[in-house]
This record gives C-alpha cells, sequence and structure tokens, in this order.
C-alpha cells in the first residue's frame, strides 16, 4: 500500500508528458487533463484514508532504506495537503477550459499545469530536504512558464522579478541545505532531527534556522520578504492566480512549518519569537494593503499576505492547538482563496477592469454570482460557523494562553478587517445602480461560476462539519508537536 505515496506525483508527471504530444489539439488535451486531474484526486482521497486509518506512510526510492537514500513520507499534514492542491487543481482546470484562450492551450497550458502540481504535491510528500529544493525546482520553472505565458508587458515584466528573486531564493536554499548537512552529515529529514536533537542547542544551528526561514519567507511571502507577491500575482490570468494563490506561498508556509517543528525546536526562545514577530507585522502589512486599494485583485492578494502572517503565529505559539487552528486555517484559506480569485476574475472579464470604482450593479444580471461572492467573503472572514472561524480561534486562543496577548490581538482584529476588505468588493462591484457592461466577448457566466460554487461548497462544507474533521486535523497536529511519532515511522525505531 506505501506505492499509493507516489500516485499523486506520478499521474501529474505522466499527465504531463502526454499531453506535450497533443499541444495542438485541443480538445484531446481538456479530455486528458480531466481524467488526469480526477485520478490524482482519487489517488489523494485514497491516501489520506489510508494515513487517517493505519498510520504515516513511507516510501523508500529503489529500496534505500533510510536514512540513505530518498525517502517519500506521507503523513496527516501532507496528505491532507495533496488532496487539498489535487481539488483546487482540478477546479482550476473547469474554470481555464473557458477562460485561459486557446493561444495558450497550443503553447503548452495543460503540460506545464500538471508539472506545477507535481512541484507541489512532491514538495508536501518528500521526506528528503535536498529533494524538497528539486521539487521546488520543478514547482518554480513551471511557474515562471505560467507566469508569462501570454507575454503581455505586465507578465514580462513581471516575469523578470519574480525569476530575479527565487534564484536567489533558490541559491540560498542551497547553502542552508550544505550548512545543514555539514553538521548532521544527512539529509533525510527524520534522520535531520534526531542528529539535531542529539547536537542541542548551538549557535550554528540557529543561525541555520534563520537561513531557512529567509528563504522559505521569500517563498510564503512574510514580512519583509513579501515585495514581490502583489505583482507577480497580478500579472496572470485568473486561473493562473488562483494557482498561485492557493498553493505556492503555501508551499512555503509548509515548509517553514515542517522544520520549525521538526528540526528547529533546540532554541525556541529565538527562532519562534523571531518568527512570532515577522507573522504579525506580516498580518498588519498584509491588511494594510487590503483595505487601501481599489483594485479586487490587489485587495484578494493582500488578503494572502494576512493569512500568510496568522497561519505563522499559529506555528510560532508552538502548541498542539496552535499547530491545530494553524492547519485549519491553512486548508481553509487555500480553498478559499482559489475561490475568490476565480470569481474576481469573473467580474474583470464582466466588467473589462478590475477597478472596483468602475464597477457596481453586478447583482442585477449575475445574482449566482453575487450571492456565491458574498457566501465566499464571510468565510475568508471567518463568521461562524464557516471554515474560517475555527482555525482562527485555535489560534487566538493559544495565543491569549501563552500569554501573547498582542499578537493574538492582532490575529483577532485582523478578522475585521478582511472582512471590511471583501465587503467592499461586494457593496463597490454587485450593489447599486446596474451598470452597462460590454465585454470583448461572449462570456460562459455559468459554466465560469460551477468551478468557484464547487469551492465554496467545499469551504461551507468543511466548517459545519468541524466536528467530524476535528479528529483528522488534530492527528496532523500532534505529528507536528511530537516529532518523534515522525521520525519513528521513517526510520522504524
Amino acid at each position: 500500500m506505501n506505492s499509493l505515496i507516489t500516485l499523486p506525483l506520478l499521474i501529474p508527471f505522466f499527465t504531463a508528458i502526454i499531453l506535450i504530444f497533443f499541444a495542438k489539439n485541443v480538445p484531446v488535451q481538456r479530455w486528458i487533463a480531466t481524467i488526469g486531474s480526477v485520478l490524482t484526486i482519487i489517488a489523494a482521497v485514497t491516501l489520506a484514508a489510508t494515513v487517517y486509518t493505519t498510520g504515516i506512510q513511507t516510501m523508500h526510492l529503489s529500496n534505500w532504506e533510510a536514512p540513505f537514500g530518498i525517502t517519500l513520507v506521507s503523513d496527516m499534514l501532507s496528505s491532507l495537503l495533496v488532496l487539498t492542491t489535487s481539488l483546487i487543481a482540478f477546479v482550476c482546470l473547469l474554470y481555464s477550459f473557458r477562460s485561459i484562450g486557446k493561444e495558450r492551450e497550443e503553447h503548452y497550458y495543460y503540460p506545464v499545469f500538471f508539472f506545477l502540481i507535481l512541484g507541489v504535491n512532491g514538495a508536501f510528500t518528500t521526506g528528503d530536504i535536498f529533494n524538497m529544493f528539486v521539487f521546488f525546482e520543478v514547482m518554480l520553472m513551471a511557474s515562471y512558464v505560467l507566469l508569462v505565458l501570454g507575454g503581455t508587458k505586465i507578465q514580462l515584466r513581471e516575469t523578470v522579478k519574480y525569476l530575479l528573486v527565487n534564484i536567489i531564493s533558490s541559491g540560498l536554499f542551497v547553502a542552508g541545505v550544505a550548512y545543514l548537512y555539514s553538521i548532521v552529515g544527512t539529509l533525510n529529514m527524520a534522520h535531520i532531527s534526531l542528529r539535531l536533537h542529539e547536537l542541542g542547542q548551538s549557535g550554528i544551528v540557529t543561525v541555520i534556522a534563520v537561513l531557512f526561514l529567509v528563504v522559505f519567507g521569500i517563498k510564503g511571502a512574510i514580512f519583509p520578504l513579501y515585495f514581490w507577491l502583489p505583482g507577480a500575482y497580478y500579472a496572470p490570468p485568473a486561473p493562473i492566480m488562483a494557482l498561485f494563490g492557493a498553493l505556492l506561498t503555501k508551499v512555503g508556509v509548509y515548509s517553514i512549518t515542517r522544520t520549525y517543528t521538526l528540526f528547529f525546536t533546540q532554541d525556541v526562545g529565538y527562532t519562534h519569537g523571531l518568527l512570532e514577530i515577522l507573522s504579525i507585522i506580516t498580518v498588519v502589512i498584509g491588511v494594510i494593503g487590503a483595505i487601501a486599494y481599489s483594485d479586487v485583485k490587489k485587495i484578494i492578494i493582500y488578503n494572502i499576505i494576512v493569512a500568510v502572517g496568522v497561519i505563522l503565529f499559529g506555528v510560532s505559539t508552538f502548541t498542539q492547538e496552535a499547530l491545530t487552528g494553524s492547519i485549519f486555517y491553512l486548508i481553509h484559506d487555500m480553498i478559499i482563496k482559489a475561490a475568490l480569485f476565480l470569481l474576481i476574475g469573473i467580474m474583470i472579464k464582466i466588467a473589462g477592469t478590475s477597478n472596483l470604482k468602475e464597477m457596481g450593479g453586478m447583482i442585477h444580471r449575475y445574482p449566482g454570482l453575487a450571492w456565491t461572492f458574498f457566501i465566499a467573503a464571510l468565510t475568508l472572514g471567518g463568521i461562524p460557523p464557516l471554515s474560517g472561524f475555527i482555525g482562527k480561534v485555535l489560534i487566538v486562543r493559544s495565543g491569549f494562553e501563552a500569554g501573547n496577548y498582542w499578537g493574538a490581538g492582532i490575529v483577532l482584529l485582523s478578522s475585521l478587517f478582511v472582512l471590511f476588505s471583501v465587503m467592499k468588493i461586494f457593496i463597490n462591484g454587485f450593489w447599486g445602480e446596474a451598470r452597462e457592461y460590454t465585454p470583448k466577448e461572449k462570456l460562459p457566466v455559468r459554466w465560469l461560476l460551477t468551478a468557484p460554487v464547487i469551492l465554496t461548497i467545499c469551504a461551507v462544507l468543511y466548517g459545519l462539519g468541524t466536528e467530524a474533521i476535528y479528529p483528522i486535523i488534530s492527528t496532523a497536529a500532534e505529528t507536528l508537536s511530537n516529532p518523534e511519532i515522525y521520525i519513528k515511522a521513517v526510520l522504524k525505531e
């Protein structure tokens, strides 16, 4: 059954390769992409169910036992993230069929799309720190292509910035891995944790921890390393924005969470204290951006930054309840951010602009779009009993219990500003006098709306089903708060 771990990686990989041979046959590409995406979801569901019922799954590639070979590890956290990624990918595919355009479809959009999913799923699944770097590069190379595909002026400009930032980040990642290997002599993540525990508190370990925070902080867009994100995510079309906003920053957040619970637990007062400060500032910066702009893209983009800060504040608190809240909120944010990006994508296509001041009255012609956005906005704002509520409550409560009243208070207060920012879109975009919009082409609004409706329903059910889902999330958090569980599963000790 351990071979199940490879399926969420192999299916996107082979789907991407097959799609290359049908680059100019768009209908065939769509069918192959749909089948590949559905199979990936089935594999991810089966894997998550297996992990929940039988425990952490491991697979040693080429039959080299850990820690000597590359190991794939699927614990509850990674399997849940792989499942969420697979769902979002499927929905973004549906949206792409009627929105991305034939020109992009004929220039390898779908193969690159699946290579991106391969990189994301691989980063969540690997149990080897250098292999994580490899999957990061697969993900990033695919994202470069998706960002530039279309060749508009803004895409070319932002791709150059995005490329330069990630080249520097990748160089620092290799340096961090090299420094880490020099003191522990292994690349297996479970074995690294064991060796660092034996080594005890050391200045060099703290320096490496900060270096990894810089590397993953660039990927995850924490303060002050978020500067590249608003421009880069603003440039591509809606389905690519949704993929980037839902998945790419979350890989960085996952990496910080994994390393700061498995590796760097010797000097928690400094490392996690630094993470706490940066996460709180990240929340503040994100809130300021979200309420300051009148551009629907920028509002949702800055809300990504808010969510990154909230999740990492829970990680920095470093209790099981806080980690449970962070996982709850992480999965919620992946789903609802994808939904919101797809929804504003429809709004932009209708209005021909992303400027809120030039929108209004859409509810008269598109009530389904309006009320789907309204529910998604309430979900993002954390209105009970929707999915944004329980995760933030757990994070805030843990912050108060740990004595961090300022940090927990800022996270709690951020909910009001987040809700205000998305309600600003609802009020100005959908309410008021009906305007005459003349889209450049006939819009299949009902088809496009199907994708965000699916995600919004998933987010609502995720919140309403908290009681049933809590044991699953708690299992994921237990592995983070007790690294011995992970180490024993991988090293068989």
